[in-house]
């Protein structure tokens, strides 16, 4: 028995991995950064996945089920993951593998039927959202924004939403796969909401999910990947940060374009009242009748038009383009 690892693995090497997972149920997921293979003979018997600090497409041979070889799988996606410098590891599995993962040290965040998020820090969620919880004797409120940049249609959404509690936990998406990187989304939204006293704003971490993150290489029916990452990400929502954090009411701007962001909103109307979390859909902000998304400013900076996302975002949002974008640098 051998070991090889790809980083990530090309041409026939991929082929069989890819083959191998299929085998298990599993698709491979492209983008992964690290690939272990155990081989005997030629032939793999158990494989693995690293994506920045996300273990994915673990499997091992059902006739070689049983013999430890998952533990020696996942024991070098966990040493690769601490050369990278991640230390803080998850994983998205089947609910029916928690079992395995728990003895290798990784505890249940949130689960759906066909989902189970873990973790390798006992109670990591909890903490982070004890870390953010204030004491409020009023209303608590949250909403979760991406903000590709931050916008007048976000400012008017935060506006009112805080109009309407006494507290209100602004979160703002980490996750690094927008056009504006997730450090300075963060800072344009602290900096267009300063004057709100009753807003605090935070990273959300990597505890809410969304479809871009959501890993389907498990999930046999592609066309419902979507709505398990919706009730994934609500789970964890509802029983960890609400909870922690005393939030009685959830605050979403009302989405008349995505399709994705319409479907979203659905759910959590019907997910999070019955549960004890009030959503609250604030209509849109327009102007000329069209509503304000930050599309339509990444839109204008395409077209080089940046004079005109002036009336579509904050000054400090304004001055970030200009700073960033304008040809006259």
């Amino acid at each position: 028995m051998y070991t090889e690892t790809g980083a990530p693995f090309k041409g026939k090497k991929l082929e069989q991995l890819k083959a191998f997972l299929s085998k298990a149920g599993l698709d491979y997921e492209e983008g992964v950064h690290f690939s272990v293979c155990l081989y005997e003979e030629g032939e793999i018997l158990a494989a693995g996945s690293l994506d920045d600090n996300v273990f994915k497409c673990i499997a091992v041979r059902e006739d070689r089920q049983g013999e430890d070889l998952a533990a020696k799988i996942l024991t070098e996606l966990k040493k690769e993951a601490v050369r990278r410098g991640k230390t803080h590891l998850f994983l998205f599995t089947k609910p029916g593998n928690i079992r395995m993962f728990s003895d290798f040290g990784f505890y249940a965040i949130a689960s759906t039927p066909e989902a189970l998020l873990m973790e390798n820090r006992k109670n990591g969620a909890r903490d982070y959202a004890r870390s953010l919880a204030e004491p409020c004797a009023g209303v608590i409120g949250a909403a979760v924004v991406n903000c590709n940049p931050f916008t007048l249609g976000h400012r008017y959404l935060v506006e009112t939403a805080a109009a309407r509690c006494d507290l209100l936990h602004l979160f703002v998406l980490t996750e690094d796969r927008s056009r504006f990187p997730a450090r300075d989304r963060l800072q344009l939204v602290r900096a267009g909401t300063a004057d709100i006293s009753n807003v605090r704003v935070h990273e959300t971490g990597p505890y809410m999910i969304s479809s871009v993150t959501f890993p389907t290489y498990f999930i046999k029916d592609k066309t419902q990947s979507q709505d398990i990452a919706c009730r994934l990400d609500l789970e964890i929502f509802v029983r960890i940060f609400a909870r922690e954090m005393g939030i009685s009411v959830r605050f979403v701007g009302t989405e008349p374009n995505c399709r994705v962001t319409s479907a979203y909103n659905r759910q959590m109307l019907a997910y999070l009242p019955p549960l004890g979390v009030r959503v609250d859909e604030i209509p849109r902000k327009e102007i000329d009748g069209v509503p304000i998304s930050a599309s339509r400013v990444r839109a204008l900076i395409d077209q080089g038009e940046i004079e005109r996302t002036a009336e579509l975002v904050p000054p400090t949002t304004y001055e970030y383009i200009r700073t960033h974008y304008s040809k006259e640098k």
